[in-house]
């Protein structure tokens, strides 16, 4: 380790979040270790770029702040191969961060993401994207201010252009935002990949990365502005149709459903069932694996991640990816409470607590594991979830 430097939640800089239209510096000052890398764009990196180049994938590049918030929800979508965080929109060859965030060069802080269009189409990337921004901020985003952390997004052909044009309408249509977006919608220009600690950042720093991303406002404004929100509906013309999402969306009419869930699985996805503790599939399961919508098949929760609470029922401190996790208001049988819903089936999965432990974000998510199957580890590639042993490869 060559030095350890002392950041503002955690990038270098001292920033604030607004607040009812005033300024504010965040108060918690986060330490960080990195290291000094000779050659600051990694041959893996690079390495990674090429293999995803070669074998024909498309690409896509966003700009919405803070590339480490950017790249995780990317990564846990179906059909996303690669996600590199790095600096595009500027003029300068090879810049490093500290370039681009001393304001020496025009770049601003983006992602390039290479996806797989048979499985994942560019509207279903631009629905994504939306929902992890402030598009009306012109100055930047949430605790990050200035013109490196400002959004955009940046089109590879006329199509592109097209549907980002058009999802860029919706949202302005969309009677949700007091101001109009401020994203700008440009062609795309040469990519830089940023250093190698900048990369998979949220994997390799999680629980830093965790409270960056609360405390720079991020978390509160994407639940509070995006949780209800419809998906866009594109002309989506050039893209390919996405079978297995037809496929999830069949096996989720309510017939179906009786068919194929248990009676105890359909009472607690579809009708907000609760089942008995102690008396569960998954509450004293310690294997190594992941957790997945019992209806739709999408990742929820990591066995990393769970935790005896001694309630009875499997818990968890987060969730794989906040992107297949709706939270709802509870206010059934005279008590307050957060309820947790999957986005994609709209399953009924549990509650969510403050009691969590402490040193891993406070959060307990309580979970019914009749609204769950479990994938052993063994069986991840296999069941097509191979993708997410990395996650469980890293221990955090």
């Amino acid at each position: 380790m060559d030095k350890i430097s002392i950041y503002f939640t955690g990038n270098a800089r001292p920033v604030g979040f607004r607040r009812n239209g005033l300024l504010l510096l965040i108060s918690m000052i986060l330490t960080m270790e990195c290291s000094v890398f000779s050659n600051h764009q990694n041959q893996n990196t690079k390495e990674v770029m090429a293999q995803m180049t070669a074998a024909g994938y498309a690409r896509a590049i966003f700009a919405g702040g803070c590339f480490w918030c950017m790249e995780e929800p990317f990564e846990h979508l179906d059909g996303v191969k690669a996600v590199i965080s790095g600096f595009t929109g500027g003029t300068k060859p090879d810049p490093t961060y500290e370039e681009v965030s001393s304001h020496k060069t025009d770049h601003i802080e983006s992602i390039l993401v290479f996806y797989d269009p048979a499985v994942v189409d560019y509207a279903a990337l631009l629905d994504l994207y939306w929902r992890q921004i402030d598009p009306t901020d012109p100055g930047g985003q949430f605790a990050d201010r200035g013109h490196q952390y400002t959004t955009a997004i940046f089109y590879a052909n006329a199509d592109q252009k097209k549907l980002a044009e058009e999802s860029r309408e919706l949202i302005n249509q969309s009677g949700r935002f007091a101001q109009p977006v401020a994203t700008d919608i440009r062609p795309a220009q040469e990519f830089y990949p940023a250093e190698e600690y900048h990369q998979d950042y949220y994997r390799k720093s999680p629980d830093h990365y965790q409270r960056y991303k609360a405390g720079s406002g991020r978390k509160d404004y994407i639940k509070r502005t995006w949780a209800n929100f419809p998906r866009l509906q594109l002309t989506n013309s050039n893209s390919q149709p996405n079978e297995s999402a037809g496929q999830n969306q069949a096996n989720m009419d309510p017939a179906a459903l009786r068919e194929r869930l248990t009676p105890l699985q359909y009472e607690v996805t579809q009708n907000e069932g609760t089942e008995p503790a102690f008396r569960n599939e998954y509450w004293d399961n310690k294997r190594k694996g992941i957790y997945v919508d019992v209806v739709s098949g999408k990742p929820l929760f990591a066995s990393i991640h769970k935790f005896d609470s001694g309630t009875g029922w499997p818990s968890f401190t987060r969730p794989i990816s906040e992107n297949e996790i709706i939270e709802h208001t509870d206010n059934r049988y005279g008590m307050t409470r957060v309820e947790v819903r999957s986005k994609t089936a709209d399953s009924h999965l549990g509650h969510v607590f403050p009691d969590g432990p402490r040193d891993q974000g406070g959060l307990r998510y309580c979970i019914n594991s009749a609204a769950l199957r479990f994938i052993p580890y063994e069986e991840m590639d296999a069941a097509g979830y191979g993708s997410f042993k990395a996650i469980l490869d890293k221990g955090k």
